[in-house]
């Protein structure tokens, strides 16, 4: 087993639940006319040289902004040397926060399940919550 497959093979499933998320953020960003802005790279992607890439995506932390380029939203998750690899989402002007891990049925945490309908909900109470700033 090369050192490539090693990591992403177990692992596999939370990056193609994050592949997901980054084209829900886009789209909704796109459809709510906010902006979707990638923050970074993989380390991995960065430094890879030679070698070859193969996580579906590059982007290791992404947010979507309001109209001004203020966050609302930011989204990232564990490069692949962590054991324990998770999304992390946090919604901006406030304290809450989810810890995601690959499930059965995409990303979830305990039974709380992220789905498109749950994050354009989230986007929508961050957009009224920064507008009431």
């Amino acid at each position: 087993m090369s050192q490539v497959e090693e990591h992403t093979g177990a692992s596999a499933p939370i990056y193609a639940s994050w592949a997901e998320l980054l084209t829900w953020m886009q789209e909704i960003a796109r459809e709510r006319g906010l902006r979707y802005q990638k923050i970074s790279d993989f380390p991995d992607y960065i430094y890879r040289m030679e070698r070859p890439y193969d996580l579906p995506v590059t982007t290791a932390s992404a947010s979507i902004c309001d109209r001004g380029g203020v966050p609302l939203l930011l989204a990232s998750v564990s490069p692949r040397h962590v054991a324990a690899k998770s999304v992390q989402l946090r919604l901006m002007g406030g304290s809450r926060y989810w810890h995601l891990h690959a499930g059965a049925q995409g990303l979830q945490q305990g039974s709380w399940r992220l789905d498109r309908a749950r994050l354009e909900e989230l986007v929508e109470q961050a957009s009224k919550q920064a507008e009431a700033r």
